[in-house]
C-alpha cells in the first residue's frame, strides 16, 4: 500500500457559536490541511496520483474559505442549518468535498483522512473508517 500526504494552507476567521470561551468571540487563524490518499496501484510513470493533481483539487476548496469569515458560509452558517467551524467540522468538509471529486479521477485512490491545524500544535482528524 502506498500513501500520500499533501499540506495546503489558507487563513480564515471564524466565531463559535454556544462555546463558553475565549473561542466565542471573533478570532482568526492560519489553517493548515493535511490530505493522505493510499493506493495498491502506481501508473506508469511509478505515481500513486500527481501531487500537482491533488494539491489543484484541494486548492479548489480551500481558495473557498480563504480569507472568509467561516460562519457566513453556507455549509458552517448555523442560522441555515449548517454547523459550527469548528476544526472537527472542517475537516469533515473538507474530506467529504475531495471524496466526492476523487470518484471522478477513475483510480483506485482511497480518501484515509484529512486533518485540519488551527494552531502549529492544535489538530483535528476526520476519517471513515471501515
Amino acid at each position: 500500500m502506498y500513501y500520500l500526504t499533501i499540506k495546503r494552507r489558507f487563513a480564515a476567521a471564524h466565531r463559535l457559536l454556544d462555546y463558553q470561551g475565549e473561542c466565542a468571540s471573533l478570532h482568526g487563524h492560519t489553517w493548515t490541511v493535511e490530505v493522505e490518499v493510499a493506493g495498491d496501484q502506481l501508473d506508469s510513470c511509478g505515481m500513486l496520483v500527481d501531487f500537482k493533481l491533488l494539491k489543484k483539487m484541494v486548492d479548489g476548496i480551500v481558495s473557498e474559505m480563504d480569507h472568509k469569515y467561516l460562519n457566513e458560509l453556507i455549509h458552517f452558517d448555523l442560522g441555515g442549518g449548517g454547523v459550527n467551524p469548528t476544526a472537527e467540522n472542517i475537516a469533515a468538509y473538507i474530506f467529504k468535498r475531495i471524496r466526492g471529486q476523487m470518484e471522478d479521477l477513475g483510480k483506485e485512490l482511497c480518501l484515509r483522512e484529512v486533518k485540519v491545524w488551527e494552531s502549529p500544535d492544535a489538530s483535528a482528524c476526520y476519517r471513515e473508517d471501515k
